[in-house]
């Protein structure tokens, strides 16, 4: 999908309709992992969610797949805790990722759904959050975008946590990397890569690239691409509130897959990536639009609300993160409207 917004539209001086803050996420912790129950207090803490949006449960521990019953039993008590005015959920582990063939984040946004699943090449359910001028999706469409705040041990969590906080009214000067690499399969979203960064050039530096990786760059902000593996992200730098995926079939599978996982983007200092926890294949829809994700971001949303936008079937990914950052936001002072 092209996108084309007006200059005015675009522009990262346009304010946006909105900003989820700490007021409206809920953030939801296992009780039986050590690892969750530490990433959640660091949470609330620095970005100081009230005590009544902390949401305890008990899942297994390394168990990799919740079953439909399983999930929807804890969903109900999730359902129960949750304050009516919460727009979004964190979830503070790495696994359980999936709940029988959905991602964990769209289970946990939506209820479990089978029309978000797959048998072979097919389209799956659509999000009526994608592409949405809407604020407080709660409200409006009765889901709760999701995102894990998790890594693979707390140092690593926590310094996910601290760039996501710095990131935010930091407006900063980056520049987005879209590249159609060698493989043409993982390439299939690349087809709209040369008209959002014509689409973008007056108000955001975005280079259209033809090659399988980039090294060597001080300034990046977004970098969406196409392969099993990419190599050398470690050569660049992030600047904090970065967003970064790959497209490829299991960037999402947190055991066991041979494929580059997500978390490899944030342990090279990226904010947030997705990835298919099941095999998705190469429709362009199961995976995040560049355009929209930055047509969102640099209006001042935060990061999950950018990121969830621009999803049009999200049933089979996974969403990982800090959802609050929010570089591009305009900070409200005191006495201020």
């Amino acid at each position: 999908m092209s996108i084309k917004p007006s200059s005015a539209q675009v522009s990262p001086l346009y304010r946006p309709t909105s900003a989820l803050g700490a007021e409206d996420l809920a953030v939801i912790v296992n009780d039986n992992d050590a690892l969750s129950l530490q990433i959640a207090d660091y949470y609330r803490q620095k970005r100081k969610i009230p005590l009544d949006q902390i949401i305890h449960i008990r899942l297994p521990l390394h168990k990799a797949v919740l079953t439909r019953g399983e999930f929807e039993h804890i969903k109900r008590t999730v359902d129960e805790k949750t304050p009516q005015h919460v727009q979004a959920y964190a979830l503070t582990w790495l696994q359980p990722f999936r709940v029988d063939c959905m991602s964990i984040t769209t289970a946990f946004a939506t209820g479990f759904d089978p029309a978000f699943c797959a048998e072979g090449c097919k389209p799956t359910r659509k999000s009526p959050y994608f592409a949405s001028e809407m604020g407080r999706p709660y409200d409006k469409h009765g889901w709760r975008p999701t995102m894990v705040i998790a890594a693979n041990d707390f140092a690593e969590t926590r310094k996910l946590i601290d760039r996501g906080i710095a990131a935010d009214f930091s407006r900063p000067t980056g520049s987005a990397y879209l590249l159609k690499t060698s493989d043409q399969a993982r390439s299939s979203r690349a087809l709209a890569f040369r008209n959002i960064a014509e689409t973008f050039k007056p108000f955001w530096p975005v280079h259209y690239l033809e090659q399988d990786y980039i090294a060597g760059h001080d300034d990046v902000m977004f970098y969406f691409t196409g392969l099993i593996d990419v190599p050398h992200i470690t050569r660049n730098r992030f600047l904090p509130g970065a967003i970064a995926d790959h497209l490829t079939s299991a960037g999402g599978v947190m055991s066991g897959s041979r494929q580059m996982n997500v978390l490899e983007w944030l342990k090279a200092g990226a904010t947030a990536s997705y990835g298919a926890v099941v095999e998705p294949c190469n429709f362009p829809a199961k995976f995040p639009n560049p355009g929209l994700v930055m047509y969102h971001y640099l209006r001042g949303s935060s990061l999950i609300e950018a990121y969830w936008k621009s999803v049009e079937q999200p049933g089979q990914g996974l969403f990982v993160g800090e959802p609050l950052a929010k570089p591009f936001a305009y900070e409200v002072k005191p006495g201020i409207k």
